[in-house]
């Protein structure tokens, strides 16, 4: 008899449901989120537990990585592409956790990558970067216009990054309002540093792949290690169209005969390699006049978002197969 389970997971809790190959239900209960316990609960069906659904939530690294470690096979669910059953008029998390199952069995579970937890330490350590970038740019913003409400002049974006501990004031009480921003400052851009010199000299120095992808205009040392971590292995996706399109570089809308007839989640995919991208993308108009001759075209045609996101989608194009190919960046072929 072969079993099929899911789990609903939650922030303190998860439903566990098996069933068998009739779709009978053999287990439903729910479970504090403690591994020991759901590990006890499915041991009795081990041998005979085809699959485990886990959805996507944003706490799934302990159970999928604890089940996997104890031998059994995990699929991650992609949420936003699940189908709900319509048929019901009352749903709760043993209905979703019996769906899901359900779907497992049937082998339509649309399922997502589950990166592998030996390298997923590197790529959180690089989202937590652009955290604290983003942090340091509202102190940054909220020092600038500090002085522009106090002195009625705007300073200098680089000068604060040059030395931003000579931006004080005369006055000691001006001085008590704008030394924490200053402090905050300085510490960021100490751990923004460290961040990226660990990586840099831990992981990637010396890697064939971050040269192939600093080939590409455009890509420098800190997109170069976004792409390639947020990438994982390029083999998982089947053309240059897939990787694009998860990386948020193409246009989602539906067209039946010519007509635009809705939208798609434009927000399907992930964010950090649609930054990567359109960050290169704005770069590389600064450098290499073909680029800049193509968004330009697109220009005319459309407007300036339209075109940068065209750039975008070019160079993830690109990207895919430099990694594929394991042959640099060659301009002629991606921008003629």
């Amino acid at each position: 008899m072969n079993y099929y389970s899911a789990i609903d997971l939650h922030s303190n809790n998860s439903y566990l449901v098996i069933l068998d190959q009739d779709d009978n239900t053999i287990i439903d209960k729910r479970l504090p989120n403690d591994l020991d316990r759901i590990l006890l609960a499915l041991a009795p069906y081990k041998e005979q537990i085809q699959g485990i659904a886990v959805e996507s939530t944003y706490n799934w690294y302990w159970l999928v990585d604890g089940l996997m470690e104890a031998g059994y096979r995990l699929h991650l669910v992609n949420t936003t592409a699940v189908k709900t059953y319509s048929g019901l008029k009352h749903a709760d998390d043993k209905d979703d956790a019996k769906w899901l199952a359900h779907l497992l069995r049937l082998g339509i579970l649309p399922t997502g990558y589950i990166y592998p937890k030996d390298i997923r330490p590197l790529r959180d350590r690089l989202r937590k970067r652009l955290q604290l970038v983003q942090q340091r740019t509202r102190n940054l913003l909220s020092l600038k216009s500090f002085y522009a409400r106090q002195l009625g002049r705007s300073i200098s974006t680089n000068d604060i990054h040059r030395d931003v501990t000579d931006f004080q004031l005369g006055d000691p009480q001006l001085n008590a309002i704008i030394r924490p921003n200053i402090e905050l400052f300085v510490l960021l851009s100490h751990q923004i540093e460290l961040i990226e010199r660990s990586l840099w000299q831990g992981f990637f120095k010396g890697q064939q792949e971050f040269k192939l992808v600093r080939s590409i205009p455009g890509i420098g040392q800190v997109l170069g290690m976004t792409i390639l971590l947020e990438t994982g292995d390029i083999q998982r996706f089947a053309s240059a169209g897939n990787f694009a399109s998860y990386a948020r570089c193409v246009e989602s809308k539906l067209i039946s005969n010519h007509k635009k007839k809705g939208q798609n989640n434009r927000k399907c995919g992930n964010r950090y390699l649609s930054w990567a991208f359109h960050e290169a993308a704005h770069h590389s108009l600064a450098h290499y006049p073909p680029i800049k001759a193509f968004y330009a075209s697109k220009k005319r045609k459309t407007n300036g978002m339209v075109a940068i996101r065209a750039v975008a989608h070019k160079l993830a194009r690109a990207c895919y197969h430099v990694l594929k190919k394991k042959e640099p960046f060659t301009m002629n072929l991606a921008f003629q």
